[in-house]
């Protein structure tokens, strides 16, 4: 039985097993990333909070708060081995299918917005949606490891994780959050490609999902609003297509160096959710293209070095390691791009905040939380001496 634990925690990377500090260069630019996502939040929610009857700084205080948490919650996941996580994997899609559920409890969710996303929390309320994002993660992870064999080898391998993961996407839709559906199934099928699911399997799942997905968008007209607001938002610039008239003139004053932080006209009533959906379009006013620049940047080094230590742990037999780092690379950069690209124009609005920089109490504590479980990843790994020089310089 000893033997057996130790080869396991030998295999998984536990906590004795680590000998070096987190990976300082992802450290460091996750607390830039952080810190400036605070400083937009504080510009662009001071007209908000005076709408809402709050005090300027209502927006900048309830965002340190939970930020506070967020950075809390990252050192109690840097602190889990994640063999543990392994072992409780599997177990995790019925958690999701749990809390899911409970937003449709009276007592336990909240409606707000026209849907039903929220648990009430007490002090504050907590959309699930962010927890499932990262339980998923975890619970694909898992499941690569377990069944990557399989999946590799036959479509029943595939099947299997998409039959529990459109349940999740179900449920979703009843909410409904379409935005976030079209985001977990895209972080599954990314993540099932990195476990080695067949091209072939993967492109005839997404032809078979594509015409749904379609059919369940165009049901809802606020939907289809959005889309032909999206295709030409100046054959209706007073409804439909305002948010996307509005972002855009704010991203085309800032040209190249904006307007001077705090400086954005559109944050001033124009813009709506300036401060969480469309935060970035209030980036682009104030602090121009070389801003946005700077934002993407340190996007591109989270998300690169979470690649790199998620290449490293595969490289030295830590699959479920990989996987997680890899899984929450995706999403980052998903996430990230999709809320960017309905900024400028390029996609219809899916209310999808940017993450770790918009407002939002429950996306920046899980954000915080996702990326704990790769700075952890980056102890479990031994870096190679070239490497180890470079990433602790």
């Amino acid at each position: 039985m000893k033997k057996k634990t130790l080869a396991r925690r030998k295999r998984a990377g536990t906590a004795r097993s680590v000998t070096g500090p987190v990976d300082p260069v992802l450290l460091h630019a996750l607390a830039l990333l952080l810190g400036f996502g605070l400083v937009m939040v504080a510009s662009a929610s001071l007209p908000v909070a005076q709408l809402h009857g709050h005090q300027p700084l209502y927006y900048l205080i309830k965002s340190s708060v939970f930020l506070l948490l967020g950075v809390l919650a990252m050192g109690l996941a840097m602190r889990v081995p994640l063999e543990r996580m392994e072992q409780v994997s599997s177990s995790l899609i019925v958690f999701i299918y749990i809390i899911l559920l409970l937003v449709f409890v009276p007592g336990f969710g909240v409606a707000a917005k026209g849907g039903h996303r929220w648990i009430d929390l007490g002090p504050a309320n907590f959309q699930v949606v962010e927890l499932v994002k990262v339980m998923l993660i975890v619970f694909l992870a898992g499941y690569l490891v377990r069944e990557g064999e399989s999946l590799r080898e036959s479509t029943r391998g595939l099947i299997k994780p998409l039959a529990m993961v459109a349940l999740v996407a179900i449920l979703l839709l009843i909410q409904p959050d379409f935005g976030s559906t079209v985001l977990v199934l895209a972080m599954t099928v990314l993540m099932l490609w990195f476990g080695g699911a067949r091209i072939r399997d993967l492109l005839l799942l997404m032809v078979m999902t594509l015409p749904p997905l379609v059919w369940i968008m165009v049901q809802e007209k606020y939907r289809v609003s959005r889309l032909t607001g999206f295709l030409d938002p100046w054959a209706d610039p007073t409804n439909s297509g305002f948010q996307l008239i509005q972002a855009l003139i704010a991203v085309g004053r800032g040209e190249w160096f904006g307007t001077g932080l705090g400086g954005s006209i559109q944050k001033l009533y124009y813009l709506p959710e300036a401060h969480t959906d469309f935060i970035l379009a209030v980036i682009a006013e104030e602090l121009g293209f070389v801003g946005v620049l700077v934002l993407a940047v340190l996007y591109g080094v989270i998300i690169g070095r979470s690649v790199i230590i998620g290449r490293l742990a595969m490289e030295q037999g830590k699959p479920f390691v990989a996987y997680v780092c890899w899984g929450v690379a995706g999403w980052l950069g998903m996430q990230s791009l999709i809320s960017m690209a309905v900024n400028v124009g390029l996609l219809p609005t899916k209310g999808l905040t940017l993450p770790l920089i918009s407002a939002g109490g429950s996306s920046l504590v899980m954000g915080c939380v996702a990326m704990g479980l790769v700075l952890r990843a980056s102890r479990e790994v031994k870096w190679p001496s070239a490497g180890r020089e470079v990433a602790h310089a």
